[in-house]
C-alpha cells in the first residue's frame, strides 16, 4: 500500500510539472518498409523508453564513457557519422518522428555501432525527468526548426528555460553546441546562451565549425548556393560565478 501511495504521489507531482511550448509538430510522415523494419528490430535493443525516472547512463551503455545528448537528430545521418568517428564516446539521441528514428536504427545496424541509444520522446521532458544533473559531457542541437515567422518565434527550441535546464545537466567543462543556417536564429542562440551565467562562450561570438560536426549533404548544397551556417559552442564553467 505504501508503495502504491508513493507511485500515485510521484504521478501527481509529474502532472504538476510546468507545460512547455513544443518546438515541433508531429506529422504523419511516410515510413519506408526498411525504416519500419529497423525501428521494430533495433528499438528493442537500443531504444530507451521514456519514463519520469532518472536513468543510469552507465547501465544503459554498459560502460562508463562520456555521454553526448543530441536533441532532434532528424534522419540520423550526422548522428551515425559522429558516433562512428568517436567510438570512445556514447551518444543518446532524442527524436519524435518515426521515419527519422527508423532511419537512424538502420544506419546503426549497417555500421555496427554499439555507442548509440535512442529515446523517441519530447527532449525537454527527457532532460527534465530522466537525465541526472551534471552527467552529460555534451549536448548537440543541429539545425533545429527555425520557425521563421515572427509570431512563431516562441516555438523555437533555444529559449532561456531550456538552456538553463541543459546547463544543469552538463558536467563542469562539458559543452553545448548549436548550429543553424538562419542568421536571426543564430543571433538569438548566441544571446540566450550568453545570458546563462553557468555557461561561457568558447569563442568571441560565433565559433568555427568543430571537427566533430561533419558537413551534411544539405549543408554542402547550401554552402554552394552561398548560404551561411553559424555554430555556437559554449561550455559549463568549472567554477560558478
Amino acid at each position: 500500500m505504501n508503495a502504491l501511495c508513493e507511485n500515485l504521489h510521484a504521478a501527481n507531482e509529474a502532472d504538476k510539472a510546468p507545460r512547455h511550448i513544443r518546438s515541433y509538430v508531429l506529422r504523419q510522415g511516410r515510413v519506408s518498409n526498411a525504416q519500419h523494419r529497423y525501428h521494430k528490430e533495433l528499438m528493442a535493443r537500443i531504444g530507451v523508453p521514456y519514463a519520469p525516472v532518472q536513468i543510469d547512463l552507465t547501465a544503459i551503455f554498459g560502460r562508463a564513457s562520456p555521454c553526448i545528448f543530441e536533441i532532434g537528430f532528424g534522419m540520423g545521418e550526422t548522428s551515425a557519422a559522429i558516433a562512428a568517428a568517436n567510438p570512445q564516446n556514447d551518444y543518446l539521441g532524442i527524436e519524435v518522428h518515426t521515419p527519422g528514428v527508423g532511419n537512424l536504427c538502420k544506419l546503426v545496424a549497417e555500421a555496427g555501432l554499439s555507442n548509440q541509444r535512442i529515446i523517441q520522446h519530447d527532449a525537454v521532458e527527457v532532460l527534465r525527468d530522466m537525465i541526472q544533473p551534471g552527467t552529460l559531457s555534451g549536448v548537440h542541437i543541429f539545425f533545429p526548426d527555425p520557425w521563421p515567422k515572427a509570431r512563431h518565434h516562441k516555438r523555437r527550441l533555444i529559449q532561456p528555460p531550456l538552456v538553463a535546464l541543459i546547463a544543469s545537466r552538463l558536467a563542469p567543462g562539458a559543452y553545448i553546441h548549436c548550429a543553424t543556417d538562419w542568421e536571426d536564429y543564430a543571433h538569438q542562440m548566441l544571446e540566450v546562451l550568453s545570458a546563462e551565467p553557468v555557461l561561457e562562450n568558447t569563442a568571441k561570438d560565433f565559433a568555427p565549425r568543430p571537427d566533430h560536426r561533419p558537413l551534411t549533404k544539405f549543408e554542402q548544397r547550401g554552402l554552394r548556393l552561398g548560404h551561411d551556417v553559424w555554430d555556437v559552442v559554449f561550455r559549463r564553467r568549472h567554477e560558478l560565478l
